[in-house]
C-alpha cells in the first residue's frame, strides 16, 4: 500500500502523455516496488487513451539499464540517481509514490504487529549472528510472546533491487558491522540465506517457509496476507507500517533538491516508520 505524492500522483501519466500519438506502444520496466499500483494506473490511462502502454517489472538496477540504453520510454527504481548519473545519460527523475518496505515473517502462532524488531537485531537475523527464533535478543525485544526454538531461514532478493537497496542503507545505518562487511546497494554478498526473484518472489518464499523471515514492500504482505512484524524506529518507539508512518517518515524530506534525490531511511520522528521508500521514473530529457 503507497502514498501518491499530493503534487506528483499524475507524474507518470503527464510524462506518458507527452509521448507523440503516433507512437505504437510506450514500454517502462524497473522496479517491482511500485509494480501493483502502475498496473492500476496504467489500467485507467489504458481506458481512456489510444496509446497502448506497458511495464515490466524487473528490479530497479534493470530499469536504470534499460532506459539507459534507450530500450523503453521510462524506467523505474526506488534508488534515486545522483545529478552526475542523471547527467551522464541525458536523464530526468521524478518521484511518483513513497511506501514502506517491511519484514515480514512466518513463525507459528505469531500474528502481525506481534514481534517487534530493532534495526540492530533486524541486520543480526541477516547476518547470521542471531540463527533461532528463541534467541535471548529476540526474547528481550518480546518478553511476552512464545517465540520457537526454531532456525530462522533468512530470505533475500536474487536479483538487482531497489527494495534490497533501501533495506541494506537502513541496516547500514543502524549497524556498523552491517556497514562494513555488506554495505548496501541493489544486490550485495547476503551473508546468510536464500534468494527469490523480486517482491512477489520473496514474499512468496517466505510463505511456504516455516519460520522464514524476508522484507518486502508492505502492498506485496498485505495482498498475500503475510505477518509484518513492527519496528522501533529512530525515536525509540514501537511504529506499526502503514500510511501515516510511511507519511511520518517523510515529512522533513527536502522534495525541492535537485532531481529529488531523497533517501527515506532511518528518518527522525516519533510517528516515523524506519524503513521507508521513494520511488522514482526515469526519462530522457530528449
Amino acid at each position: 500500500m503507497r502514498l501518491k505524492f499530493p503534487a506528483l500522483a499524475a507524474g507518470l501519466a503527464i510524462a506518458i502523455a507527452a509521448v507523440p500519438v503516433a507512437a505504437a506502444e510506450v514500454f517502462g520496466a524497473g522496479a517491482t516496488f511500485p509494480d501493483l499500483i502502475y498496473a492500476k494506473w496504467i489500467e485507467a490511462y489504458s481506458a481512456k487513451t489510444d496509446v497502448a502502454l506497458s511495464y515490466q517489472s524487473i528490479g530497479s538496477g534493470g530499469g536504470i539499464k534499460q532506459i539507459e540504453t534507450r530500450n523503453v520510454t521510462f524506467g523505474a527504481t526506488d534508488k534515486p540517481l545522483d545529478a552526475r548519473e542523471l547527467d551522464e545519460h541525458g536523464l530526468v527523475q521524478f518521484p511518483t509514490l513513497m511506501g514502506g518496505i517491511v519484514p515480514v515473517i512466518n513463525v507459528a502462532g505469531v500474528r502481525s504487529g506481534e514481534l517487534v524488531l530493532d534495526g540492530p537485531t533486524l541486520a543480526k537475523i541477516f547476518l547470521g549472528e542471531i540463527a533461532r527464533w528463541d534467541d535471548p535478543a529476540l526474547k528481550q525485544l518480546n518478553p511476552t510472546l512464545a517465540l520457537p526454538a526454531e532456525a530462522i531461514t533468512v530470505v533475500h532478493r536474487s536479483d538487482g533491487s531497489g527494495s534490497t537497496f533501501n533495506f541494506t542503507n537502513y541496516l547500514s545505518k543502524v549497524s556498523e558491522t552491517w556497514k562494513t562487511k555488506v554495505g548496501f546497494e541493489f544486490a550485495v554478498n547476503w551473508p546468510v540465506g536464500v534468494g527469490a526473484k523480486a517482491n512477489r518472489g520473496v514474499a512468496g518464499e517466505v510463505a511456504d517457509t516455516d519460520a522464514a523471515i524476508g522484507y518486502v514492500e508492505y502492498a506485496y504482505a498485505k495482498q498475500q496476507g503475510l505477518t509484518h512484524a513492527n519496528m522501533i524506529n529512530r525515536d525509540g518507539k514501537v511504529v506499526a507500517p502503514e500510511f501515516k508512518s510511511f507519511q511520518a517518515a517523510a515529512a522533513n524530506a527536502d522534495w525541492t533538491a535537485r532531481n529529488f534525490g531523497v533517501m527515506l531511511t532511518d528518518q527522525p520522528g516519533e510517528a516515523a516508520w524506519p524503513i521507508a521508500a521513494a520511488t522514482f521514473i526515469l526519462m530522457h530529457q530528449a
